[in-house]
């Protein structure tokens, strides 16, 4: 005979993707038992963000709070592969590329990493094409190659984030989509569909394109804008020249923005363009490949990488959750300081488990050595606020 379902837990996950599953299981580690964690379809499925064999992780970034989160990132990856027993980060390199009259200013960069003592190279078009024969650059493209640049693979951190938090004591429950909830003033009631009622001392919101219908719940809205997005996989004829160990993953920081890895989970390797997708909906999107947007990635590597380019193995599409300047939510509803909202802004992967490590210290202690990163990422800066506020997606 089965054992009843428990109905009261200090805390509840709500969406099991990347984030919500780092969450739970950095959440386990402190609370074990106590911890609730609810997937509206079956863990591990493909209507989200947060499920492939790859994702870049990189110390490069354009501010120096992400630079310092970037390496929290690292350390969190390492203490689950650890933990795990598996590998989650494969280090490559990283490479960004900028093309003359780039729309992605370089110096945010330079300057970001510079000013966290990060170490990389600023190489020119002759001296990336020396390293890498695989380009093709015109003479006055510049970049900045760092070491430490790699791909995260979703699909065995899920795993782990979910197994290791069961492990714990946590309970993990698929198929349960939540349908409403309510703050009964030191609890949170959470109904759901089939799974009956919960309730929880605290509560984390990691549903991505979901947000929005939860947050109804709280009567507030994010300006979210959700696209469905793609990547391919090329059979191209040397897999071999774009293995881990003989090329980077890389970021072409123009728009349109381009980006690709080395050959990892498939027979070859994998490139998309970076918002190239059209706005939906996480209910009414398609699963088709966008054949307009497939051949303009197509023309870019033909064109750049010619050597990558091959017959199509697969194209995945998946979807992309934007707040208007892209930049987190990591924060507490101010009316509601038991609900805490965790939303990756489309750029989050190489972020789930330290943002879900982060989320467990806010729950559990009320701080995080993080707070200095977490200052813009909250859910009320003015542009949040607005009605109708101005987008800027590349990042």
């Amino acid at each position: 005979m089965a054992e009843p379902i428990r109905r009261e837990y200090a805390v509840a996950v709500i969406g099991l993707g990347g984030i919500g599953s780092g969450a739970a299981y950095w959440l386990s580690r402190r609370l074990g038992a106590d911890v609730l964690g609810l997937e509206q379809f079956e863990l591990g499925h493909v209507r989200g963000a947060s499920q492939d064999h790859s994702r870049i992780i990189r110390l490069s970034y354009h501010r120096p709070d992400y630079v310092r989160l970037a390496k929290r990132a690292y350390e969190t990856w390492q203490a689950l592969e650890t933990e795990a027993g598996v590998k989650v980060v494969t280090i490559t390199g990283g490479l960004d590329l900028w093309p003359a009259g780039a729309r992605i200013p370089m110096a945010d960069y330079a300057d970001s990493l510079a000013a966290e003592d990060v170490p990389f190279e600023t190489l020119d078009a002759a001296e990336v094409i020396r390293r890498w024969p695989q380009w093709r650059l015109a003479g006055d493209t510049v970049a900045i190659y760092q070491a430490a640049g790699g791909l995260a693979d979703p699909s065995r951190a899920n795993a782990a984030h979910q197994r290791l938090a069961r492990e714990h004591g946590a309970t993990l429950l698929e198929r349960t989509p939540v349908t409403a909830l309510r703050d009964r003033g030191g609890t949170i009631e959470i109904q759901t569909d089939g799974g009956g009622t919960f309730t929880a001392g605290a509560v984390v919101l990691a549903a991505d394109a979901w947000t929005n219908e939860l947050l109804a719940s709280f009567d507030r809205q994010l300006p979210l804008t959700v696209t469905r997005e793609q990547v391919t996989y090329y059979a191209c004829p040397h897999p071999e020249d774009f293995a881990p160990d003989r090329f980077p993953v890389w970021i072409w920081m123009d728009e349109p923005s381009f980006y690709g890895f080395p050959t990892y989970g498939e027979a070859g390797p994998k490139a998309a363009e970076d918002v190239g997708g059209r706005p939906t909906t996480a209910r009414e999107r398609s699963f088709e490949p966008d054949r307009e947007a497939g051949a303009r990635l197509d023309a870019f590597m033909a064109a750049h990488l010619p050597g990558s380019v091959g017959p199509e193995i697969l194209t995945k599409t998946c979807l992309y959750t934007l707040t208007p300047d892209r930049d987190f939510v990591i924060d507490q509803l101010p009316d509601h300081p038991a609900v805490f909202v965790a939303l990756g802004a489309a750029h989050a992967f190489k972020f789930s488990s330290v943002l879900g490590r982060i989320l467990s210290e806010l729950v559990v202690d009320g701080a995080t050595p993080s707070a200095g990163e977490l200052e813009r990422f909250r859910i009320d800066r003015p542009l949040l606020l607005a009605s109708d506020p101005p987008t800027s997606f590349m990042v």
